[in-house]
């Protein structure tokens, strides 16, 4: 949060507004979000539990989050409200400047991401593309912790933690489709994530004859 902005020389990432994202220790894109505030402000809330919403509780585990990507946009910080002449825009203006920013942002990572996905329970409005400004992109592990944060059993272990809690709330309440998708997608990336580990300690999977055999 201390780096310089690129796209405002003299200020800090940290103070600016503007859409971010999330990545996994593959580099896997999880989350992309805006924020009329700061990303300092967002940013940190998220990664220290201090969000109350679906997001914070069922669906992103901050334990999960290695990279973060934040575009600034320094206009929308400056932005004057079109309903209060001479006031500053309120946070739903802002929010309305950011949209096509954090709709670009998430459909460029939808692309690069090996599920075509990315773990946001709401879907953001379709908009216009736009250019997108510089990005800060910073890995905010520290190098001591990041083999054990990395070690696939981990990840495995807490991945399916997430998956439990969703589906337990999923079983408890009226959700949106979103959520079920969410589910779907994490289920998708710990069998992903499963499997590589499979690879690596070298134990062979069953082929479908062998399958079958066994269930006979």
């Amino acid at each position: 949060m201390d780096q310089n902005d690129p796209n405002s020389p003299g200020l800090l990432i940290g103070r600016a507004v503007g859409v971010y994202a999330y990545y996994d220790y593959d580099g896997e894109p999880i989350y992309v979000g805006q924020t009329s505030s700061s990303f300092r402000d967002r940013v940190s809330r998220h990664l220290t539990g201090q969000r109350s919403d679906a997001v914070a509780k069922f669906i992103l585990d901050p334990f999960e989050v290695a990279y973060v990507s934040m575009w600034s946009v320094p206009h929308v910080a400056e932005a004057q409200s079109l309903r209060r002449p001479g006031q500053p825009a309120s946070s739903a203006e802002k929010k309305a400047l950011l949209d096509p920013y954090e709709y670009t942002v998430y459909k460029t990572l939808e692309q690069k991401s090996k599920f075509r996905a990315v773990l946001n329970e709401g879907v953001i409005r379709p908009t216009e593309r736009v250019e997108l400004p510089q990005v800060v992109h910073r890995c905010i592990i520290p190098e001591a912790l990041w083999e054990d944060r990395k070690h696939s059993d981990v990840r495995i272990a807490r991945r399916a933690a997430t998956i439990s809690r969703l589906s337990q709330m999923i079983s408890e309440r009226e959700v949106s489709g979103g959520m079920r998708r969410t589910l779907l997608l994490q289920a998708r990336r710990l069998t992903w994530l499963a499997e590589q580990r499979i690879h690596e300690v070298g134990v062979e999977l069953p082929d479908a004859e062998d399958a079958k055999i066994g269930d006979e």
